[in-house]
């Protein structure tokens, strides 16, 4: 995940904001016990949340092109995507028919083209120095070696019986199009579908189909085809579940892949972020041996199997090193002094501990369990950013509104929430004036636990949080006797 510079950035800009944001919270008129709140004020809350502007830069690395433009794409075409001609610029057709010699038909350059085409942020322009062409040859390098691991022929170059063509084992990505040992009407990959927890709701398996791995990166489980789905249809999640075959036999094969470079999962960054620099470790990973480099793509990938000194010797990660340094040799990328290609000296991210972290940014909203004693009944009517996954997304617009009122719907005791677009007027009270100097109740103020009001005559007590009530019907307020 993206992370300012320094500590001392991070908390200044937490201190700009209110610990806990000031919101009108009314009972529903229409819901005993629940209440409401203006859609603005619930903006407001979210945006102060993320007013970091790393939050920005992420959700424009996942931006989209809708599937229109994205069907329009052939190579060498003048209308293509600015970013689309980059690719074509710095790694032409030639260099995909050199590095993909034994690969399956089912991936493409066309298809490649329109998997970068779908995401404007790969290969896509730098406005503060940076070489976007260096960045984007990069960036398809670092991918290859990582191809070249997850889906490569992984055939020894002096194996000629099975690579005639002495081909670099670099040279051999994207052979498989399915995991190896599945096929279609295969039910694999099917572990936690039916249960009744966030992630099936938000994202059902469909009956009769698999999860197994399809594509450049293996995508796998039903909650990746989900999410992966509602980026590439227009938040419609049902497009691959109900058919994950697509993942196999479309550009969405190479888009997957594409998809998952650009996205952050807290606490891991976007393997893009960690290219271009976008991306500033954090002190804690710091400490835990994580920096610049292709290593930390690897602890990305699959930190908890290959990253930490136990993994040191794995096959798995020492071919994905290897691999990148024949690629970067061959392509002569630079690699800057302060840049490790391995993560052997790495804390998997699975097990880097950040709690207490200041200077850490989450990309996930959950429930804030916290009390406040100025709201109702204690209750926060927020959600909060969490490290860890959940069914909404700081980085997907709505995703808050919705984890308030769903959260809250959710929970057995809790009030209902209602998100509206203007608060209707509470009723106006037909002012008395002030007893003792005691202000008169206003219908539409907010009282907190020990505030005093007056009210035809009486002066009474708030026992609790309070709007709206009126003080001689009882319920949160008493009447103070006369001295």
């Amino acid at each position: 995940m993206l992370k300012l510079k320094h500590c001392a950035g991070l908390v200044a800009a937490a201190c700009a904001f209110p610990s806990h944001a000031v919101m009108n919270i009314q009972p529903d008129p229409d819901n005993a016990g629940g209440y409401v709140i203006a859609a603005a004020d619930v903006a407001a809350v979210a945006q102060a949340k993320t007013a970091n502007p790393m939050y920005a830069l992420w959700s424009q690395a996942l931006a989209t092109r809708s599937n229109t433009v994205v069907d329009a794409i052939f190579p060498r075409d003048a209308s293509n995507p600015d970013n689309v001609k980059r690719v074509e610029r710095v790694f032409p057709e030639s260099e995909w028919d050199f590095l993909t010699q034994m690969a399956a038909p089912e991936y493409s350059y066309l298809r490649f083209l329109r998997a970068v085409g779908k995401f404007p942020a790969f290969c896509g322009e730098y406005t503060d120095g940076r070489n976007a062409d260096a960045i984007c040859k990069k960036s398809i390098i670092t991918a290859f070696a990582h191809f070249s691991q997850e889906t490569g022929g992984h055939i020894a170059k002096e194996n000629l019986s099975d690579n005639p063509q002495a081909l670099e084992e670099w040279q051999q990505a994207l052979v498989h199009v399915r995991e190896m040992g599945w096929s279609e009407g295969q039910l694999g990959y099917t572990t936690g579908c039916g249960q009744d927890d966030w992630q099936n709701r938000k994202w059902p398996c469909a009956t009769g189909q698999g999860y197994f791995g399809r594509g450049a990166k293996q995508l796998s489980y039903h909650f990746n085809y989900g999410a992966f789905s509602e980026v590439m249809f227009d938040g419609d999640a049902s497009v691959l579940l109900n058919n994950p075959g697509l993942v196999a036999d479309s550009w969405l094969n190479l888009a997957s892949a594409i998809w998952f470079f650009l996205t952050p999962q807290a606490p891991k960054p976007a393997m893009l972020h960690v290219i271009d620099r976008t991306w500033v470790p954090s002190q804690c990973e710091q400490d835990a041996g994580i920096g610049y480099g292709f290593g930390t793509t690897i602890n990305v990938i699959n930190g908890g199997i290959e990253c930490g000194e136990q993994n040191k010797t794995k096959g798995q990660p020492v071919n994905r090193i290897r691999y990148w340094e024949g690629l970067a040799a061959h392509y002569q990328i630079p690699v800057p002094s302060d840049e490790k290609n391995t993560c052997w000296q790495q804390t998997p991210y699975g097990s880097l501990n950040l709690n207490g972290a200041t200077d850490v940014l989450y990309t996930n909203w959950d429930g804030n369990w916290k009390y406040y004693a100025d709201r109702p009944g204690g209750y926060s009517f927020e959600c909060e950013l969490v490290g860890f996954q959940t069914a909404y997304s700081a980085l997907v617009p709505g995703d808050y509104q919705k984890c308030v009122t769903n959260f809250y719907g959710s929970h057995a005791g809790w009030p209902k929430v209602r998100i509206v677009s203007e608060l209707a007027p509470l009723p106006t009270d037909p002012t008395t004036p002030p007893v003792g100097g005691v202000p008169a109740w206003e219908a539409a103020k907010v009282y907190n636990a020990g505030d005093k009001v007056s009210h035809q005559g009486v002066t009474y007590q708030a026992k609790w949080w309070t709007q709206g009530d009126e003080p001689s019907k009882g319920g949160p307020w008493a009447s103070v006797p006369a001295s």
